[in-house]
């Protein structure tokens, strides 16, 4: 089902269950709300429609009916509670509907049970349609809501005291009637000290309602002097601070936001606050809210900022703290952490503020349009400066390519809420980049990525929005609200910074005097020279002195139309008085522009003044100024043409608008019905006032002593205010404390690494000894291997020479052949000594390197006892070859002297 045909089935159960009240009919009223309200239609109210309206009007009646029974009231408030969502639904709910008095008489009917569950819903919802919102003194059921509030905010009961206290604060804000009707009861004395009790509660949403409604009741009074004195304001302060950072919620953080920007717009409050010793710490803890991805909290935040850039004396001390470079430490953490935005968020406040203009989802244009307006107020105080920090500049050099982003992205076909968004965010985006240009070097860092295309392309885009939404054509729907006028302000922000880097970028200045003899340029001219806001008439002033030289600059068609739109001002002046509020939205005539010929007959007209005009060019074909005229007559007859069409559907928008004055009519009578039982309420209630002055005569003695013990109550909340003081400063010490042992972690943490390496090189080491002594074992086998054979070498030699010996009696002719034998035998002989001299050299060495390696090992016993045993069997092997090796050796030593005994 959708959401027309769900409409139209409540609206016919509405009227069902108004003629017959019956069990049926209630539980299909009640079925087609449950219905209404799972389909989320939160903007329900701000479509214009008139069944919408029909069926909340019928629903709020039901509402204030004491007939109805509670579960379907409690339905039809869950409803109601859904659409208020925003600013312009509950604005319509509290205006056009008379919400508040109908919840107001329902709390009234159900007072004598207050912890009823349709009580607390109707308080919140109160809560909701009250916020930064003006109640109306004489509104129906606003005493006995007050009345109601201030006895169950007496009552210390959690469930009910916090929604009274939330609800309590949003009347008494900014509304003095309220103020003055609270402090003229006969128990604000009591009710005071209740409040000051409530200080010291352990939640933080009530301490902060209480602190609210202390501000707005007696901040310019004896009690708020006291309690707002110069010696506690400060702690008042930190205070108030430690609620917006550790709040309980996005509740407590707005109304704490609230409460500090009301105590700023106090001068007094607003030069405490300049001489707070820890007022950069603390907005360095708010700003640090940026990083949440809250859009709600984000924006309270900003427009806290937003406050304090107000006051003079602390947009300095904001600025240091924005621009403020992260601390040696925060880097090395940071880097640790690893690299990019996210490890460097929390350490530079100002790349919060990047964040939330880095292309705005929905729901969080109103942040980044706080966040340029901050950024314009806080680059406008750093640049004031006579030199530039380089951090500042830094900060540019981030900042520019977002906001030349912001300027991409316009659809002329969107709707125009849409563009009525883009155009405001153009709006600041070109006053941001304009106090960028103010100083020469930031300014050499805008035009470095700034381009006479994407300029060009912008006006091109919004001067098409603006000539599609002409205030001549098109109803203006307030002074400052129209499409039209947003566009027409984004334009003159974007020609005047063209204008500015005209000189500085290429191709700017072609472009610049291109747009000015665009004939669009004549609305958003027109409107600034008639504005009523003296900085559009200085910037059209500026531009027209531009433009009026160049040939092609329309002075004729931007003469009509500033006398068509001051002839459109005086007209709607006139009718102003005579207009009712039904007819409101219906615009009036434009004076002489539609004191022609009647709309009956516009086409014969037109063809008989095109008639006329070809006549007169053929007859002065030598005037140079036809084509002036021709092009002032061309544009009438086209917005001639749109206003008959926009005529006829103001002619049907009327017709509508009377068939709701008929239902408004209705309303009115049962108003004035009510009006008049309220106002003989009102008579007999001055019957009761003129008794209880009588009776507060008589209790004034007792008010008087109930003044000294709220001075001892103040008393002892000073007390209770140093001992929280003494406990930030303990926490203070806790934290340096913290930040020590942090530091030894650090430490210890670096040394352990150091260890860690020194143990892998020392392992490594290990290795390679390992391969050494495997390496010098092969040589030791092969050494063995080479002896062996030498020794069989010996016994073959030895076979030979008993051979020789047997046979030398029959040899001794071949003595001398057997001499040279014996002498090259004897060379042999020799080279073989040579051989094992060089084995025996090669056999120190290996004993050497053996006896490093032990050396070596001993450095490592202390760390690796497991490796000292491996190397202590090892040595011992090694021991037992060398002793094997000598022994050897001495063997073979021996053989050889009796080979050569034998020989000689």
């Amino acid at each position: 089902m959708d959401v027309t045909t769900c409409l139209k089935s409540l609206l016919l159960a509405i009227h069902q269950y108004r003629d017959n009240r019956t069990a049926h009919n209630a539980a299909q009223l009640q079925k087609q709300v449950e219905e209404l309200s799972g389909m989320r239609c939160v903007r329900l109210l701000t479509s214009g429609q008139v069944l919408p309206s029909e069926c909340v009007c019928g629903l709020v009646e039901l509402a204030g009916d004491p007939n109805t029974s509670p579960t379907l009231t409690g339905t039809i408030i869950s409803l109601l509670a859904q659409l208020v969502c925003d600013d312009e639904s509950r604005d319509v709910l509290q205006s056009s509907y008379n919400l508040t008095s109908t919840l107001a008489s329902i709390i009234h009917c159900h007072s004598a049970t207050p912890r009823e569950p349709l009580v607390l819903q109707c308080l919140k919802v109160l809560q909701r349609l009250t916020y930064n919102g003006r109640i109306f003194h004489c509104s129906n059921y606003i005493h006995e809501l007050i009345d109601f509030l201030m006895s169950n905010i007496q009552s210390h009961n959690d469930d009910i005291t916090m929604p009274c206290l939330g609800l309590m604060a949003n009347l008494v804000r900014y509304n003095l009637s309220v103020q003055t009707h609270i402090k003229a009861l006969s128990n604000v004395k009591v009710f005071y000290r209740t409040l000051i009790n409530f200080l010291a509660h352990n939640s933080l949403t009530v301490v902060v309602f209480a602190l609210s409604i202390l501000a707005s009741l007696t901040l310019n009074e004896d009690v708020g002097e006291k309690l707002f004195h110069a010696k506690n304001i400060h702690q008042t302060f930190q205070l108030i601070f430690n609620i917006i950072v550790n709040g309980d919620g996005t509740l407590t953080r707005k109304y704490s936001v609230d409460l500090l920007v009301d105590l700023l717009k106090n001068p007094k409050m607003a030069d405490y606050l300049t001489r707070y010793e820890h007022f950069s710490a603390c907005v360095s803890q708010v700003l640090g809210l940026l990083h949440v991805k809250d859009p709600d909290s984000a924006a309270k935040v900003l427009e806290l900022l937003l406050a304090l850039c107000g006051v003079s004396g602390l947009r300095s001390l904001l600025c240091e703290v924005v621009f403020r470079p992260a601390a040696p430490r925060l880097r090395a953490a940071s880097r640790r952490q690893g690299a990019g935005l996210d490890a460097g968020q929390k350490t530079q406040p100002g790349l919060a503020l990047i964040q939330w203009l880095s292309s705005p989802a929905e729901g969080e244009e109103l942040c980044c349009l706080q966040a340029l307006q901050l950024l314009t107020e806080l680059l406008e105080e750093a640049l004031g400066s006579q030199v530039v920090s380089v951090c500042v500049l830094g900060f540019v050099e981030l900042l520019v390519p977002v906001v030349l982003d912001l300027l991409q992205g316009l659809d002329p076909a969107a709707p125009d809420s849409q563009l009525r968004t883009h155009c405001i965010r153009t709006t600041h985006t070109t006053s941001l980049l304009l106090v960028l240009c103010s100083e020469d070097s930031v300014c050499r860092v805008v035009c470095r990525q700034m381009s006479s295309q994407l300029c060009l392309s912008q006006v091109e885009l919004l001067l098409s929005c603006c000539h599609n939404n002409d205030p001549l054509t098109c109803p203006l729907t307030g002074h400052d609200s129209s499409l039209s006028q947003v566009c027409s302000e984004a334009v003159l922000k974007a020609v005047e910074l063209m204008s500015k880097l005209r000189q500085q970028v290429k191709d700017m200045e072609t472009s610049f005097y291109r747009i000015l003899q665009d004939q669009r340029m004549v609305t958003p001219l027109s409107l600034a020279l008639t504005s009523s806001h003296r900085e559009h008439v200085q910037t059209g002033l500026r531009l027209l002195l531009e433009a009026t030289p160049l040939p092609d600059f329309p002075s004729l068609v931007l003469g009509e139309s500033i006398a068509a739109n001051n002839a459109y001002r005086q007209r709607e002046a006139e009718l102003s008085v005579k207009r009712v509020a039904v007819q409101q939205d219906v615009p009036a005539p434009m004076g002489k522009s539609l004191s022609g010929p009647s709309p009956s007959s516009p086409s014969h007209s037109i063809h008989s003044l095109i008639e006329k005009l070809q006549n007169g060019m053929e007859d002065q074909m030598k005037d140079v100024r036809v084509s002036e005229i021709m092009d002032v007559y061309e544009q009438k007859i086209s917005s001639l043409a749109s206003k008959e069409g926009r005529l006829q559907d103001l002619l049907e928008a009327k017709a509508l608008a009377l068939s709701q004055a008929d239902r408004l009519i209705t309303q009115y009578r049962c108003q004035r019905a009510q009006a008049e039982a309220e106002a003989r309420k009102l008579a007999s209630m001055l019957k009761e006032a003129e008794q209880r002055r009588e009776e507060l005569q008589a209790e004034l003695g007792s008010q008087v002593l109930e003044a000294e013990r709220a001075k001892g109550d103040i008393e002892e909340l000073l007390q209770h205010n140093a001992r929280l003081q003494a406990d930030s400063q303990e926490h203070q010490s806790l934290k340096g404390s913290y930040n020590q042992l942090l530091n030894r972690f650090n430490e210890s943490e670096r040394l352990l690494k150091e260890l860690q390496a020194a143990h892998i090189s020392l392992t490594k080491q290990m290795d390679t000894l390992r391969k050494t002594q495997d390496t010098l074992r092969l040589q030791h086998d092969k050494a063995l291997c080479e002896l062996k054979e030498r020794e069989e070498q010996m016994k073959s030699f030895q076979s030979e020479l008993q051979q020789r010996n047997s046979d030398i009696t029959g040899l001794r002719g071949e003595l001398r052949g057997q001499e040279e034998r014996g002498r090259a035998k004897e060379k042999e002989r020799e080279e073989l000594e040579e051989t094992v001299d060089i084995l025996r050299k090669e056999l120190n060495k290996t004993e050497l390197a053996r006896k490093d390696a032990s050396i070596r090992a001993s450095s490592l016993e202390l760390q690796k006892a497991q490796v000292e045993a491996k190397l202590q069997k090892k040595e011992d092997e090694l021991n037992k070859h060398s002793s094997m090796i000598a022994m050897i050796h001495s063997l073979s030593s021996g053989k050889q002297k009796s080979d050569v005994n034998l020989s000689l």
